[in-house]
């Protein structure tokens, strides 16, 4: 029997000859994001700089524990890299480091939302966030309710851990409810007041929800992952004026990695103790070095001028799209857009968003069913929420926007035709999508489209799969 000295090193085998299946599959990926249309607002395509990060040694170490207080030694190096993105992250967006602090360590926005919670909330407090039906996110709180079976469910655990009421967009304009945030914050007194949202295509007027908070005792948290990179680049209007605590990934417009932050005041209230325990040791192990150096390196990109003029060719795109579909007579809500991201109301049409979302997968369109103002509930959405970020990064401006809201408008058009035969039934509807020809066609016309433009973070030339029109089947 072979020692196990004598065994042959496989730790410098490349992918490739390790294991060609998971291989192929990354391939495949490559593929598809190279020749589809990327327009789900929360993705974007970061860097080949931020992907060595993701792929460097650095996944090798735990360091628990804060720069220069960890849990385990060997740290010396690691403590210069979080050292690194954290003072970025505070240049990034123009804060004294006398008076803010930031943590790096949240794997996501999740979890950097939950680790404010655990730090500055007692269980069952009170919370208000922007509903889900309005554009809000999970975890700013959400229930629903079932009439069949009588009973109340906590969709998040912000609602299993502490009691929230939403706030919401006023259905006829699609801008928040001032209003009804105010009135309803009076008679609830929240602990925390939430701003921000994933699916809101309007600016936030913090002073306004500084005024609701102070009025009835309530810290301030905005959640800014969708806008933080517009918000770093001044496209739009700064939270840290007005906010106690702002939390954001990092991946959306920022660009970089999957990863979280947490922003904090620095006073005598004690946030930073309160909230770097919450992230270690309440909520999470070892962080990600690797995701923080990656972070780190796009906190650097984001302080080029190239990448101001990214964000404003972003929100440029944006409007282009939401004009070119209200040209073709489709109803836009809210009526436009300030940021990156468009909720197109497909209720006229009389066709539900997630059948649509899949009559644009079929031709390598990516976009995501949405609630839009009106819906009641975000199982069956009324629209699709539409993002400029990923398809701004492949150096499209409005002209190639305006294109892409001809495609949509010529797959909205086919999917209605596929729906008066195949019926109401979503499944009937996607099986039909299979074989329609018209989607065929676009299909090829989209593939061609997207492949004319660069690709980041991944050499195409290199790619397994080069073909336009997709891997073969036997793949």
């Amino acid at each position: 029997m072979t020692s196990f000295k004598d065994m042959e090193f496989t730790g410098l085998v490349p992918l490739k000859d390790h294991d060609p299946e998971m291989f192929d599959l990354i391939e495949q990926e490559k593929s598809r994001q190279w020749r589809s249309l990327e327009l789900i607002a929360s993705e974007n395509f970061t860097s080949k700089a931020v992907m060595e990060c993701l792929g460097s040694p650095l996944t090798n170490k735990y360091s628990e524990g804060l720069p220069h207080a960890r849990y385990y030694g060997g740290n010396e190096v690691i403590d210069q890299v979080e050292e690194l993105c954290q003072k970025r992250a505070l240049a990034a967006y123009g804060l004294d480091p006398e008076k803010w602090g930031v943590n790096v360590q949240p794997y996501s926005g999740s979890p950097a939302n939950f680790a404010v919670y655990t730090a500055l909330l007692r269980p069952h407090d009170r919370i208000m966030g922007l509903d889900l039906p309005s554009g809000g996110h999970l975890t700013h709180g959400f229930y629903t309710y079932s009439k069949k079976e009588g009973t109340r469910k906590a969709v998040s655990a912000t609602s299993v851990y502490f009691e929230s009421l939403p706030y919401r967009v006023n259905p006829e304009t699609g801008y928040i409810d001032y209003e009804q945030l105010d009135r309803d914050a009076g008679l609830f007194k929240p602990a925390l007041i939430i701003a921000g949202g994933s699916a809101y295509p309007r600016d936030w007027d913090y002073a306004k929800f500084r005024e609701i908070a102070d009025a009835n005792g309530a810290l301030l948290m905005m959640d800014m992952a969708h806008i933080s990179g517009l918000v770093a680049t001044g496209e739009q209007k700064s939270p840290f004026e007005y906010c106690d605590v702002v939390t954001t990934t990092t991946h959306k417009s920022l660009r970089g990695p999957r990863a979280g932050m947490i922003f904090f005041r620095k006073d005598e209230r004690g946030f930073e103790n309160r909230i770097n325990q919450a992230v270690f040791p309440a909520l999470q192990g070892g962080p990600h070095e690797h995701q923080i150096a990656a972070v780190a390196t796009q906190l650097k990109e984001v302080a080029t001028p190239e990448f101001k003029v990214y964000s404003q060719q972003v929100k440029k795109n944006a409007k282009a799209l939401a004009d070119k579909l209200a040209s073709l007579g489709y109803t836009i809500a809210s009526g436009g857009t300030e940021n990156h991201l468009v909720l197109w109301d497909l209720k006229p049409q009389n066709i539900t968003g997630s059948k649509y979302e899949k009559a644009c997968d079929a031709v390598c369109i990516t976009l995501n069913k949405n609630c839009v103002p009106g819906d009641r509930s975000a199982v069956t959405p009324g629209g699709v929420r539409i993002g400029a970020p990923a398809l701004t990064t492949r150096k499209m401006v409005e002209s190639d926007f305006e294109q892409i809201a001809e495609f949509l408008h010529e797959v909205l058009q086919a999917a209605l035709k596929i729906q008066e035969k195949s019926g109401p039934k979503i499944k009937d509807f996607a099986a039909a999508l299979e074989t329609d020809p018209e989607l065929q066609s676009i299909k090829e016309r989209v593939n061609k489209f997207a492949t004319s433009f660069p690709m980041p973070g991944f050499d195409v030339e290199t790619m397994k799969y080069q073909d336009p029109n997709g891997p073969p089947a036997s793949s």
